[in-house]
């Protein structure tokens, strides 16, 4: 027996309901680049320029917005050694590595299909 959508939403309300938190983490951790910026540091540390050359076509300004963003939600830790020039380091805190460890099957999907599915075949 299919439920239908409407079945759905009455069981599960909470992202369908409009201004649920869901849907503030959900934006920032799906979009195009907070997935890109996730999957960079999903193999561990990174500086600044080397997440930048990491995530190809990112502006420095959206970086930093993502990454910002990320840090306030838990996701990303940010560590600034005091030295002379600044050193700044990113990685995931537990949080991160736990929605990566779910995350990665989806992307592991969309990669292995993403040129068929643009190609239209």
């Amino acid at each position: 027996m299919s439920v239908s959508i409407v079945d759905f939403r009455e069981s599960e309300p909470k992202s369908f309901t409009e201004g649920c938190p869901t849907r503030v983490v959900l934006d920032h951790v799906m979009s195009k680049w907070g997935v890109l910026v996730l999957l960079a540091l999903s193999d561990g540390t990174l500086r600044w320029g080397e997440l930048r050359r990491a995530v190809d076509g990112i502006s420095e300004k959206m970086l930093a917005s993502t990454l910002r963003t990320l840090e306030a939600d838990g996701i990303v830790h940010r560590f600034a050694h005091a030295t002379i020039p600044p050193r700044v380091d990113y990685s995931l805190t537990e949080r991160g590595s736990e929605l990566m460890a779910r995350m990665r099957p989806l992307i592991d999907w969309v990669e292995d299909n993403a040129g068929a599915i643009v190609d239209g075949s």
